[in-house]
């Protein structure tokens, strides 16, 4: 019986049947047999992310097989990016085409349809997340038919499919929105929680900015990037830890070698900061001293993705970190209902604890995702009993 253990290691289990497929005609017929067989099917990418998504009984699909970027057009800067590349893959590909991803997050191991899938972000008040590049889709829906949509032929239905976590259908290529590959400048400082505080309104005018405050010491680490070395500040009232300078792919991310699990919830960008000094009470209070990972706050721009967690306003992220292999929930669930007070959404693919009928009251277009879902996937192939539990609300 083969297992499956995601990056952390906090989930493990045992699917049917891991299958993974070297063609689009095999795709469709998996689902085409799951579906007849009513049995579900769930693709897996890397494995990076913290919540069941990928969980099932059944079958788990690896696209791994489907890769290397295709039809780059430097006109309209767009490509089309298989569904098994990780967002490193695509980036150094793309960039041999002379185009860039807009930004990536902090990692780069995910891949990129699972990254685009979950409303994964970067950081910077102007940028949006991931799946703001995707301008259409080649995939299979849940009676194992292809699809093709793109932004031009069905904008309504491509704000649905943004963001789905695979509940629609399974994506096979990505058509893109890209930008002309371009260099980044980066730079790194430690300095005092009131100077981050104090300077925050500031930082944030950086094309990428955002700091990590760590509870045991109180200190933040700030993180500035931007495209022009001239544009890069000075920070008198902090030391400089790092700076770098080369292509975006390369100075976007960073290697994370320390495993951890991870609740991310997304705030309105008018209460985060204030929520934030919530968070920082109680864990300083209650957690110092078992927690020594420390907490990361981004800014992102608003999509009109429908189940987006930045959709339709403003936003800004608060993480928590725990590190791999020691007990989180406690930690987590203490902190959630203070991300909740301030109308936190969670990111999909990091641990939280809502189900159908508390997300609901989150989207005020909840009802549209589900009628598009539910006519992608009218017999509910691509719903695991997890999946289930975060749409199935009636």
């Amino acid at each position: 019986m083969e297992i499956f253990k995601n990056w952390s290691g906090s989930m493990v289990f045992s699917p049917g049947e891991i299958v993974t497929p070297e063609s689009e005609e095999q795709v469709c017929t998996l689902v085409k047999k799951a579906t007849s067989e009513g049995k579900k099917v769930r693709v897996v990418g890397a494995g990076h992310s913290s919540s069941p998504l990928v969980q099932t009984e059944d079958y788990l699909l690896s696209l791994k097989h489907f890769r290397g970027v295709e039809d780059p057009d430097m006109k309209t800067h767009r490509a089309t990016v298989p569904a098994g590349m990780t967002v490193k893959e695509a980036g150094k590909d793309l960039f041999r085409y002379g185009l860039a991803m807009h930004n990536t997050g902090d990692v780069d191991v995910q891949t990129l349809a699972g990254a685009i899938g979950t409303g994964t972000h970067g950081t910077g008040k102007e940028l949006p997340n991931l799946s703001a590049m995707l301008y259409g889709v080649r995939m299979v829906n849940g009676e194992g038919e292809i699809v093709e949509v793109n932004r031009d032929t069905d904008a309504g239905t491509m704000r649905a499919l943004q963001v789905s976590m695979g509940s629609c259908g399974i994506f096979l290529k990505m058509r893109l929105q890209l930008e002309p590959a371009y260099q980044l400048y980066r730079k790194e400082y430690c300095v005092s929680f009131k100077d981050c505080m104090n300077n925050f309104e500031e930082l944030k005018k950086n094309r990428n900015f955002d700091f990590y405050w760590y509870p045991r010491t109180d200190l933040c680490k700030i993180r500035i990037m931007n495209t022009e070395k001239e544009k890069m500040p000075e920070i008198s009232y902090g030391s400089l830890e790092l700076e770098r300078e080369g292509p975006s792919h390369e100075i976007l991310p960073r290697a994370r070698h320390l495993k951890f699990d991870e609740m991310e919830y997304v705030l309105p960008q008018e209460k985060a900061m204030e929520c934030f000094i919530e968070v920082r009470k109680q864990v300083k209070e209650k957690w110092r001293r078992t927690v020594a990972w420390r907490l990361l706050i981004r800014t992102i721009k608003k999509d009109d993705a429908l189940i987006s967690p930045m959709s339709e306003r403003e936003s800004v992220t608060i993480s928590l970190h725990h590190n791999a292999g020691l007990r989180f929930w406690e930690y987590f669930q203490a902190i959630e209902p203070i991300f909740l007070k301030y109308g936190g959404r969670p990111h999909w693919g990091k641990k939280h604890t809502l189900k159908a009928e508390q997300l609901k009251e989150l989207y005020p277009h909840w009802n549209r995702f589900q009628e598009t879902r539910k006519k992608f996937d009218p017999k509910s192939t691509f719903l695991t009993p997890y999946m289930n539990e975060l749409f199935n609300f009636e």
